[in-house]
Formats: structure tokens, sequence, C-alpha cells
């Protein structure tokens, strides 16, 4: 047994230990490093067109939802070819009149409720879409609006240029008559 000991340290005295180094250890030369870049390209500025006033009509029959529809890119500006998501000056402004003329499909009119709470405990209130309608024409339209306006810091500047009349009187004629297409 003495001898097997005796083997065993012989054979670990002439096996080189690799922890034991003499001087710094020598690494190899690193690729020198690349720089980040500090300014990231992006496409030149495109010129921005002024906005345009669109006028639409509530008494041809079409219904909330799909009025709604054509109204919200119009207030974006997604129609003009120079569009960027991030940037609110592309967006049009849109004057609708005859707004107490909205229509509804189906029971809408008495099933569709519109809640909003007050803040106090047991605050939840509801109206029926026929009253909306009643106590403040095109609210409701306007909620259907701004429900498919982005959830942003954007969305009250679409909103603000966003103009709703119950009658067809309104006072944006000088403006409309000097734009472009009508929505």
């Amino acid at each position: 047994m003495l001898a097997l000991a005796r083997a065993r340290s012989s054979l670990c005295a002439a096996a080189p230990r690799a922890w034991a180094h003499v001087g710094p250890v020598r690494r190899p030369e690193a690729a020198p490093r690349r720089k980040l870049a500090t300014h990231v390209a992006s496409a030149p500025p495109r010129p921005i067109e002024p906005a345009q006033w669109h006028l639409v009509d509530c008494a041809e029959g079409v219904s909330v939802g799909r009025l709604a529809a054509r109204i919200a890119p119009v207030l974006r500006g997604k129609h003009k070819p120079q569009f960027e998501a991030h940037r609110h000056e592309h967006g049009d402004f849109v004057v609708v009149v005859n707004a107490d003329k909205l229509v509804f499909t189906g029971k809408k009119w008495a099933q569709k409720l519109y809640r909003h709470h007050t803040g106090y405990p047991g605050g939840l209130k509801e109206r029926t879409a026929k009253e909306m309608q009643r106590r403040k024409p095109g609210e409701v339209l306007r909620r259907a609006v701004l429900g498919m306006l982005p959830k942003n810091k954007l969305r009250r500047t679409f909103a603000t240029r966003l103009k709703i009349y119950a009658g067809k009187d309104h006072p944006h004629g000088a403006n409309i008559a000097g734009s472009g297409p009508r929505a």
C-alpha cells in the first residue's frame, strides 16, 4: 500500500500543474472594438401639406359604425401619401352635419349601453344610445370615432379636429369651401 501511495505522488509531481504559472497571464490580442452608432439614419422629412377640411352629411342614412370607420383614418391622415404614424400634422379636419339623423341597425338604439363611472362607490352610470342621442346629438358618433383612434397622446389632438353639429348649419363654411375633396 505504501508503494502505491509513492507511485501516485511521483505521477502527480511529474504532471504539469495548470494553475502553477509564473508571471502574468498572456492573453491573445483582442480585435479593436467597433464604435457604436451614435446617429440613426432616417428618411429625410417630407413636406407637410396643409390640413384640409372635409364635410360629412349624416342625412344619407349611413350607420354609425360605417361612418366612424370612414372618419377616423381621415382624422389621422392615413389617406395622404406622406402619412407617418407618429406625426399629428398629417391629419385633416372633419365637419359632420345632421348628427341628429344618425342611424343604428337592429335594436341598438334601445339595447346599446354607454357606461361611465363617477368615481364614487356604486357610481356606475348607464345610458342607452337613444338617451345619449337625445341629450347630446353626435356624442354617439364621437365615441365611435374615438374608439377607432389609437389610444395614445395623439388621440386628443385628433379628437379636436372632429367637429360635430346636430343640424345642417356650421361655422366652418369658409374653411370647407377652399379645401379639396370631401370625405
